[in-house]
C-alpha cells in the first residue's frame, strides 16, 4: 500500500480545478475512505442554445406537453435525455 499523501488547503475553486487536473485522486484516498453524498439543493448549469426545428414538430411538441400538463421545452429536454441515454 502506497503512502497517501496530504490534501493541501484550497482557497477556492479554481485553484481546486487546476490541482485536480494535474493530480490524481488516488494519491490522497482509497475506496474505503469514500463516502456517498447527496446534494438536495444543487441545480445543474444550464445553456441557451438556438436549435433550428421544424413549426410542425414544435406543434406536436406542444400539443402532447399540454396533454401531460407540462411546458413544452421541458418535454423537448425529457426526449433528448431519453435519446442520449439510449447510446
Amino acid at each position: 500500500m502506497n503512502k497517501r499523501r496530504k490534501l493541501p488547503k484550497f482557497k477556492n475553486d479554481d485553484q481546486a480545478r487546476k490541482f485536480w487536473d494535474t493530480h490524481s485522486l488516488a494519491d490522497y484516498a482509497e475506496a474505503k475512505d469514500l463516502k456517498r453524498v447527496i446534494f438536495p439543493n444543487l441545480k445543474p448549469n444550464t445553456r441557451s442554445i438556438s436549435i433550428r426545428i421544424p413549426t410542425w414538430l414544435i406543434n406536436d411538441v406542444k400539443v402532447q406537453a399540454n396533454k401531460l400538463d407540462i411546458h413544452y421545452q421541458a418535454l423537448m429536454k425529457q426526449y433528448i435525455a431519453k435519446g442520449v441515454s439510449k447510446n
